[in-house]
């Protein structure tokens, strides 16, 4: 018997209709004679709602307090799936995140998964039942119910695949699969059958909100095979896997957007030995995490060094820095949070010199400038202004992919 572990988001189980769908794709997975361990994630925007309530009481509550809410929309899914269950005459049982064992570190509003107890777990299943369990949630070292950040049901669902050694991790949400570009956004965008590890992982770390970079993480690191698919068109999705057909096939796998992102410049830098320390050791003390970083060649004995953040931390940083300016050295710092990042991602990239330049080419037929440039094996992502984000990416779509849309 199998071990099949799926995950509903909160599009999936947003009202009565759609959980009824969801109770009904769980006991038709069981009554193929898998064993089936569901995490569910809040209903809709029952957690922007939860969050409006706190603001309304108290904008400045404590994260822990946060967490003891956030937790309750979770919770009310799985108990009201495990009623549809029921209804459809299944054995079930609902968990929330501490009663299946889900141990985390202490930070509140963003803990990180450090073990799984599957006692339990393992106890309701070999006595045939369905478990629910409540995504995004754990619990710490001093009891405290604590949630996993963005994204969090996804790593719930991941984390307990690779606890339980589940044969299949499966994914269902509002779209069918993962494709080349947000087809809600891009016309022509369609859906892949596979895409690799470092693939998904880049294209969800780049803005594609599929699935979340964390859970992506950990099905690479723990072997756990994924298939992202829909929960309302019952049709075949996409496998996340370490490896894939035609690999060494020339393409770029999909087209991501970013615009969480800000643009510090620090202009007039001495040009020796240790300035990018004393700048990246100080953002990085600080809880600042740095994506593309650009430094000019010094001339005239001085250097500019730009380095992109995202938007909700360039206030601090340049607060940070203006702190510590004779400390550093730099003449003035400059700000733009009206900027977007724009991603290519192929695991073929590597090995086929032009890719970047047809990118760059569908951006000047366009008439798109770019302001800075980064790249990897797997990835090339620029930065441009905001308002040209959308036609940026149909172009590039295009570009790689013109059977589907208007070649440039």
């Amino acid at each position: 018997m199998s071990l099949i572990v799926q995950k509903f988001g909160g599009s999936s189980v947003a009202d009565a209709e759609r959980l009824r769908n969801v109770a009904r794709i769980i006991t038709e997975t069981r009554k193929k004679g898998h064993q089936v361990v569901a995490v569910l994630s809040a209903q809709g925007d029952t957690t922007d709602e939860l969050i409006e309530k706190a603001a309304e009481l108290n904008p400045n509550a404590s994260k822990r307090e946060m967490d003891m809410l956030l937790a309750c929309g979770e919770q009310m899914s799985i108990s009201l799936c495990a009623m549809a269950i029921q209804a459809l005459d299944c054995q079930v049982i609902s968990l929330t995140g501490w009663q299946a064992g889900m141990l985390t570190g202490s930070v509140y509003g963003n803990a990180w998964i450090k073990n799984i107890r599957t006692d339990r777990l393992q106890r309701e299943l070999d006595q045939g039942k369905i478990v629910l369990v409540a995504g995004f949630q754990g619990i710490n070292k001093y009891d405290d119910i604590t949630t996993l950040g963005r994204g969090g049901s996804d790593t719930s669902a991941v984390a307990l695949a690779a606890a339980l050694h589940a044969d299949l991790c499966q994914i269902y949400t509002d779209v069918d699969g993962v494709y080349t570009a947000d087809p809600r956004l891009v016309k022509g965008a369609r859906k892949l059958e596979e895409i690799t590890y470092d693939e998904m992982l880049e294209l969800a770390s780049l803005g594609a909100q599929v699935l979340h970079n964390r859970s992506v993480e950990m099905a690479k690191r723990y072997n756990v095979r994924l298939e992202v698919l829909s929960s309302f068109s019952g049709k075949p999705g996409t496998k996340v896997k370490e490896v894939v057909k035609n690999m060494e096939k020339t393409h770029v796998s999909g087209v991501a957007k970013d615009k969480n992102v800000a643009r510090l410049a620090l202009v007039g830098l001495a040009d020796e030995p240790g300035i990018a320390f004393k700048i990246f050791s100080l953002l990085a003390k600080n809880s600042i995490n740095v994506d593309i970083i650009l430094q000019s060649i010094g001339r005239d004995e001085s250097k500019d060094i730009s380095f992109t953040v995202v938007r909700s931390d360039a206030q601090k940083a340049r607060e940070l820095l203006e702190e510590n300016r004779d400390y550093i050295g730099f003449e003035s710092i400059e700000v733009n949070d009206k900027i977007a990042k724009v991603s290519i991602v192929g695991a073929g990239m590597v090995n086929n010199p032009g890719v970047a330049a047809r990118m760059f080419e569908a951006l000047y037929g366009v008439g798109i400038n770019i302001s800075m440039i980064s790249t990897s094996e797997i990835k090339v992502s620029v930065l441009m202004d905001e308002r040209d984000t959308d036609r940026a990416v149909q172009a590039i779509h295009d570009k790689f992919y013109p059977e589907f849309g208007t070649a440039l």
